[in-house]
């Protein structure tokens, strides 16, 4: 197995417990137009295939639509504009772990299924601009994961195989990701989704807390 030169992370459920501000800004959607409130642990299940597939899965199924969808997503996006920094914060030990890959020259990375104009502000707030080399959210003109595309795009600007590569996320759609790609697929039990959806989707390895990456260095 090739020696990892590089570690790509998910941003929500992997590096950072976002849940509560996703839940309230897609809550406060549907306040506006009169539709029922979502519990909070549903999003679980909800999050992780962009954003017009979350407040599809949000909106009452009997008045779902393509252009409502799509209003409604612009609805939620102005929504987390104003409170995505209230709750979201980095799961203990994420910080301290990217310090260390960074010591040991590792490469590092984002890739995630969150708008690119969301992912790129929250991911330098959160760690700072100088932590990742560099950042990848999700694009109209790039296939979203578990399509490859994005695995590509960061193998190539980074110089590297994805063979070289680990991709460590919380999600069945993560795992998937990094099978299709050729890289490492690390799963991790802290986030929004199960140990067993991980293992079926083809986790190499699970972890439970961000240092035990050092194991894979």
């Amino acid at each position: 197995m090739p020696t990892l030169k590089a570690f790509i992370f998910d941003l929500d459920g992997t590096l950072i417990d976002s849940l509560a501000d996703i839940a309230e800004s897609i809550n406060r959607m549907l306040d506006a137009r009169g539709y029922p409130r979502c519990e909070k642990e549903v999003f679980k299940q909800m999050v992780g295939d962009g954003m017009e597939k979350l407040v599809e899965r949000a909106l009452p199924p009997a008045v779902r639509s393509e252009e409502l969808i799509k209003v409604c997503t612009e609805e939620y996006r102005a929504q987390y504009d104003l409170i995505w920094q209230e709750q979201t914060r980095p799961y203990e030990g994420i910080v301290e772990m990217l310090a260390e890959l960074k010591k040991r020259d590792v490469k590092l990375g984002v890739i995630s299924n969150k708008a690119h104009r969301f992912t790129v502000p929250m991911t330098e707030h959160f760690f700072s601009a100088a932590v990742f080399d560099h950042i990848l959210g999700q694009r109209a003109e790039v296939p979203r994961k578990p399509d490859a595309a994005g695995a590509h795009e960061m193998a190539a600007f980074l110089g590297l195989k994805t063979e070289e590569m680990a991709y460590v996320g919380d999600s069945g759609i993560d795992m998937q990701f990094a099978k299709n790609s050729g890289m490492r697929a690390v799963g991790v039990r802290w986030g929004f989704r199960s140990e067993e959806e991980l293992r079926e989707c083809g986790a190499d390895v699970l972890i439970s807390h961000p240092a035990e990456v050092f194991d894979l260095c």
